[in-house]
């Protein structure tokens, strides 16, 4: 009967190369990195998202504004409803640029990121 403690070499050496390879130095540290930059990757396009959904609202309402703004100056003539139309451009302006900048800012901070 064959001793129950003997484990076959091939089948040690097989487990000491899996560990090797799946959980050497190196491998842990490029792996962990790739993770790392990752969850940049996926943070800053949240980011962008979310800019893109609060350039959509803005952009409702300022059109929205504009549109009744428009409505009320050509109906009264009073120039208040025209200054509230250029401020309702201004918003869009400001919200357009805040777009841009935080695409800009994402893109950045992900290039700088090291990815493994």
């Amino acid at each position: 009967m064959p001793d129950p403690s003997y484990v076959n070499s091939q089948v040690i050496d097989v487990i000491n190369q899996s560990q090797a390879a799946t959980m050497g130095h190196q491998v842990v540290l490029t792996s962990g990195a790739g993770k790392a930059y990752q969850s940049v990757a996926q943070s800053s396009a949240i980011a962008v998202q979310d800019a893109t959904d609060a350039l959509r609202n803005i952009s409702t309402i300022a059109t929205t504004a504009a549109g009744v703004a428009m409505a009320q100056f050509l109906a009264t003539g009073d120039k208040k409803y025209s200054d509230a139309l250029q401020n309702a451009q201004a918003m869009m302006k400001n919200a357009t640029q805040d777009f841009a900048d935080i695409g800009s800012a994402a893109a950045t901070i992900l290039k700088a990121f090291p990815s493994g």
